[in-house]
């Protein structure tokens, strides 16, 4: 049973115990998280609009929301294909160990999909409801399930609904955080790794969590509003700049002050950390500060100049698709990283990923995607998402294919 799911054998070099050639977290271990992140980034921009009442948001909000219920969906589903056996995956739940953090992510997880559902309910029932009476066949019973008996569409009964939808965001705001900050704890209270250890790892992963999902959300809202011939919300635009530039300083600062105070301290074994930044590491590290320094200089080059129009759109899709692959390197070096380095401190590993198998680079792709899938079925359940905000003026939009 263990040789089948410790098969990741790492060569090394240094002092290294034989234990440690084998890698038992795969880049599963690394897409979770990843998932998890993109998640808390696309609900927050979802609830900047229905919590806070920025208006700039209204035209994204809804799809923001969908979009974090799609990846809510698939974010436990590397664990499960880790698992040696997954069907005793609830046992974690069932018969919970109260001294381990892992136990605790069933009833976060849980709560938050639960909590993501009753609000996409609220926000879309007068919709839902619209629909179920005027599609015919098959579609129209789908709707009219999908009501759960529910049909009332006054003023009143929208008010209840805009009033619990709201409460919900308010919510899910600490529980997104709980949700990745969950994770980071995970990582930095295992002190047997250096590069684990550390006080920072939950601000930092879930601020980075934050800035990934945002950078999300720019890309898939570009790309779909191309591929449906519809123009793009100016003003939304502009919002999801002022957040992505924001998302990516905090993360760029708080990622440097953690490297300068782990060289400040200088800790025992630090000598090994930085030949694992110098040896295995070295490419992710370089995508990862990289990617994050090219889209820092770009936003803040368009904030700078108030860059607008077909500019604002290209170069904005540009630096949060920057920020998707530097997150994820970070997310690589963090879980990939912690392993290739031995706890002798005086060993480093060198991990080689699969290309096909239970726990490979095809089966993370698979995973990565089925959540774009999901939420493309979504929109077309539920096609009001994409609807404007009523109020909205013509001149802040402009036509995506001219700027494409």
């Amino acid at each position: 049973m263990e040789a089948d799911v410790f098969h990741h054998i790492a060569p090394f070099v240094g002092f290294a115990y034989p234990n440690e050639t084998e890698v038992p977290w795969s880049e599963l271990i690394v897409i979770y998280p990843y998932i998890t992140g993109l998640v808390a980034g696309a609900f927050v921009v979802s609830s900047l609009h229905h919590v806070f009442g920025m208006e700039r948001f209204a035209p994204i909000s809804k799809f923001a929301l969908l979009a974090s219920l799609c990846f809510m969906f698939f974010a436990p589903t590397p664990l499960l294909f880790h698992l040696g056996q997954p069907t005793r995956a609830l046992n974690a739940v069932l018969t919970p160990h109260w001294t381990s953090a892992m136990a605790a992510f069933g009833y976060v997880a849980g709560f938050y999909i639960v909590l993501l559902l009753l609000e996409t309910w609220f926000s879309f029932r007068a919709d839902i409801v619209a629909m179920s009476k005027s599609r015919t066949g098959i579609m129209q019973k789908v709707y009219q399930v999908l009501t759960l008996g529910s049909d009332d569409v006054s003023p009143r009964a929208l008010h209840t609904d805009h009033t619990i939808a709201r409460r919900l965001a308010m919510i899910g705001i600490p529980g997104a955080c709980g949700l990745h900050g969950y994770v980071g704890f995970l990582f930095g209270s295992l002190k047997t790794r250096e590069w684990w250890s550390s006080d920072l790892m939950p601000v930092i992963f879930l601020l980075s969590a934050v800035g990934s999902g945002v950078g999300l959300l720019i890309v898939i809202y570009v790309i779909a509003s191309w591929w449906r011939k519809t123009p793009t919300n100016n003003g939304a635009m502009e919002g999801l700049l002022y957040l992505l530039w924001t998302g990516i300083v905090v993360v760029v600062v708080i990622e440097a002050l953690e490297m300068v105070q782990m060289l400040y301290k200088a800790r025992e074994g630090i000598e090994g950390v930085f030949a694992l930044i110098q040896g295995p590491i070295t490419n992710s590290m370089i995508i990862q500060w990289g990617g994050s320094f090219l889209a820092l200089v770009i936003t803040s080059i368009m904030m700078l100049y108030n860059t607008k129009g077909k500019r604002l759109v290209f170069w904005l899709f540009i630096s949060g698709l920057l920020m998707m692959v530097g997150v994820l390197a970070m997310r690589w070096n963090v879980v990939i990283g912690g392993q290739e380095l031995s706890k002798t401190m005086r060993g480093l590993m060198t991990y080689h990923p699969e290309v096909f198998g239970r726990e490979s680079l095809f089966t993370v792709a698979t995973l990565f995607t089925a959540p774009f899938v999901v939420l493309y079925l979504a929109q077309k359940l539920l096609p009001t998402v994409w609807e404007a905000d009523p109020e909205e003026h013509e001149d802040k939009v402009f036509d995506i294919h001219k700027a494409i």
